[in-house]
């Protein structure tokens, strides 16, 4: 099969067919051009579907297709890890800077103005245009790293149901990442603008989680605990809720690290960097996952990660924010344990996520393929943080195509001006290097297709 003959023209875009795509529909088989399998782009695949939302069978099964995609490739489901939806209402705000230059705390100010004009009906627009946007990027899985809980009356968790109706509305696989805050900076009370965010005590927090448990779709929706930071929370009161999630089963997450200010202050009160105080102090296990760790020595990170921790990194975030480049190149244990996230969602653009991870690293030590595998592959390395590595961090059976997953998958355009002239040996590392969420026409969720720019069937 030539890539002239799989690249010639643009070709119909992804139907959506609603009859037998709804929920409890019988068994579909799907084929695509090309599918990734894994290592590679193979053609003639065929992934069989079964009612439930999960992949049964995926192989040369030499079964009738359901469906075909001619002139598509089918890469795993896309899964975001770290995101703040609500932020979706900065976009093209706080750009300016009149005064001189602004930093991550200038930034938060405009993010805390933000959220003082949020009613409901705003915030859940907003997650909306969110989850959707991300959808369009190839994105079937977001971890949603919630904070913001309160309505402007009362502490009344009001706004934790809101954003698990906007994914269902969007029609995204949600994993809401509940956030557990209860101070202003390391030692400080909160601020007027962050009472929203504020949970009274770890009691309160863990009968919110029941709460949420029991009104969570089993199908679509699954909960993890956070505590923010260690400027939110206290050192004690983050050991005991990751023993608690630990007992419970429930991933963890947290943000590590992301400021200079965050490591002094904790250094001050602790005489230990946030991340060396959790690496004495917690049992860090495979389900501990730390965001940005943009200023994480890379001793600590190795320590982290060789006692079963993941990180999480959000380039276009960090470098919007102006927080800096993780030192990722020495830790030599990072493959399989590094995902992705959109963050504050200033640009849903997976793939440019994707190739700035390994982008800053060049930078910052003006070289190429730092981050590639053994055998010099880039980007199976980056497409591994955004499907598996985002999936071991969330704990969702998805993020690959084969039996027992999720069907949850990103459509890939082959006609696209983008991939043009491309050969299957290299296709991986034309999306990844050369194009955007424009080559994504389509996407499933749990076996559930959408076609780029619309609502989900049946909603």
């Amino acid at each position: 099969m030539s890539a002239s003959s799989l690249a010639s023209g643009r070709q119909r875009d992804l139907e959506i067919e609603p009859g037998p795509l709804e929920a409890g529909a019988e068994s579909q088989i799907i084929q695509a051009e090309l599918t990734w399998t894994g290592m590679q782009f193979e053609p003639g695949i065929e992934v069989a579907i079964a009612p439930n939302g999960r992949i049964e069978a995926v192989g040369l099964l030499g079964r009738r297709p359901t469906r075909s995609l001619p002139n598509r490739a089918l890469l795993p489901g896309l899964v975001n890890v770290h995101s703040h939806a609500f932020q979706r209402g900065l976009r093209g705000l706080g750009e300016r800077f009149p005064d001189g230059t602004g930093s991550f705390w200038t930034w938060r100010e405009a993010m805390y103005a933000l959220v003082g004009r949020l009613d409901a009906e705003a915030f859940l627009r907003l997650c909306v245009q969110a989850f959707r946007e991300m959808l369009d990027a190839g994105i079937t899985t977001v971890g949603e790293f919630h904070y913001l809980h309160h309505s402007n009356v009362s502490a009344d968790f009001a706004y934790d149901a809101l954003v698990l109706k906007a994914a269902a509305t969007a029609g995204i696989r949600m994993f809401l990442l509940n956030a557990y805050y209860a101070k202003g900076g390391v030692g400080q009370r909160l601020a007027a603008a962050q009472r929203r965010f504020e949970t009274a005590n770890r009691r309160a927090y863990w009968d919110q989680m029941d709460r949420l448990e029991a009104s969570l779709d089993p199908v679509t929706q699954t909960l993890g605990a956070v505590a923010h930071s260690i400027r939110a929370v206290d050192i004690d009161d983050i050991v005991a809720l990751h023993e608690e999630a630990r007992r419970r089963k429930l991933v963890f997450h947290m943000h590590v690290e992301e400021q200079p200010r965050e490591i002094e202050e904790c250094l001050a009160a602790y005489g230990r960097r946030p991340m060396q105080l959790l690496n004495e102090r917690l049992d860090i296990g495979g389900h501990f996952t730390a965001v940005h760790c943009t200023h994480t020595h890379p001793d600590d990170m190795a320590r982290f990660l060789a006692r079963g921790g993941r990180v999480c990194a959000c380039p276009l975030t960090e470098a919007n924010l102006g927080d800096g480049i993780p030192d990722l190149y020495p830790v030599q244990v990072l493959h399989g344990s590094l995902s992705l996230g959109t963050d504050s969602n200033a640009r849903i653009g997976f793939f440019e996520e994707m190739r700035w991870l390994e982008y800053g690293q060049r930078l910052r030590n003006e070289r190429r393929g730092l981050l590639a595998d053994r055998a010099g592959e880039m980007a199976r390395v980056l497409l591994e943080a955004a499907t598996d590595g985002g999936a071991g961090a969330l704990g969702v059976p998805a993020g690959s195509i084969q039996a027992g997953m999720w069907a949850d998958f990103a459509v890939i355009d082959l006609g696209h001006p983008a991939l043009a002239g491309y050969g299957v040996e290299s296709l991986l590392d034309s999306i990844v290097f050369g194009a955007g969420a424009e080559v994504i026409c389509g996407t499933a969720v749990g076996g559930r297709w959408r076609a780029r720019g619309s609502g989900p069937v049946g909603l």
